[in-house]
């Protein structure tokens, strides 16, 4: 067994003891196995082992990679989970199953008509910027209320639930518990949050996908 699959056995051991620690039904939050800059060599390691979620930042790097992948593993489901350019809406509809980062109104505009374009609908996350931070893509939370209507109202979008990256240097659960209050008004089941460092606290605040890339893949290649 490589390291990596061994890795992977011991994400998803992990995530279950978090899930019965925490009362939740096992199985509950799943794994998205973060691929990024990762070859497809050791990503068909990890899909031979059993995994089907996986997480993608950049569309031109999936568009390379995944196509074959899942010509081989057709169960497989690619999410979204970089910042998302809306010249490249056409692309991530084809492309992946699942985008996370939906995150403004020229973006939704451009996946509602990909979306009546090709007939093809992928599973929609807004991202919210919890931290407020300017760096990074997200919707303030002030304004993810009225973003979830406009996107449901105007461009006729199912959102599913939420995605957050908390800062760095802040502790992430009440970053996680303020995406879950916003998700539990708008009735969204969905909350994407928790990578390799804090997974667990995720866990323990509802999350439904967790994004784990480096403590499966090893460092970033």
């Amino acid at each position: 067994m490589s390291d990596t699959v061994t890795r992977l056995a011991e994400i998803r051991a992990a995530i279950g003891r978090a899930e019965r620690d925490f009362g939740r039904e096992v199985g509950s939050a799943a794994l998205v196995a973060v691929s990024k800059t990762k070859p497809a060599e050791q990503i068909i390691e990890v899909l031979e082992a059993g995994q089907r979620i996986f997480g993608e930042n950049y569309v031109q790097e999936a568009k390379a990679k995944w196509p074959a992948l899942k010509e081989r593993f057709p169960d497989a489901e690619l999410h979204m989970i970089g910042p998302l350019q809306s010249n490249k809406a056409r692309e991530a509809v084809e492309l992946f199953d699942v985008i996370q980062s939906l995150d403004r109104e020229s973006l939704a505009k451009e996946i509602a008509r990909e979306i009546a374009r090709v007939g093809k609908t992928p599973r929609l996350f807004v991202q919210v910027n919890t931290g407020e931070e300017a760096q990074k893509g997200g919707v303030l939370p002030a304004d993810t209320d009225a973003f979830i209507a406009r996107c449901r109202e105007v461009h006729g979008l199912a959102i599913e639930g939420l995605m957050c990256i908390p800062p760095a240097d802040e502790p992430p659960s009440p970053h996680f518990g303020l995406l879950a209050k916003i998700a539990a008004r708008n009735g969204l089941k969905g909350l994407s949050m928790g990578m390799s460092a804090d997974y667990e606290a995720a866990i323990q605040l509802g999350a439904t996908y967790v994004r784990v890339g480096s403590a499966i893949f090893g460092a970033r290649g």
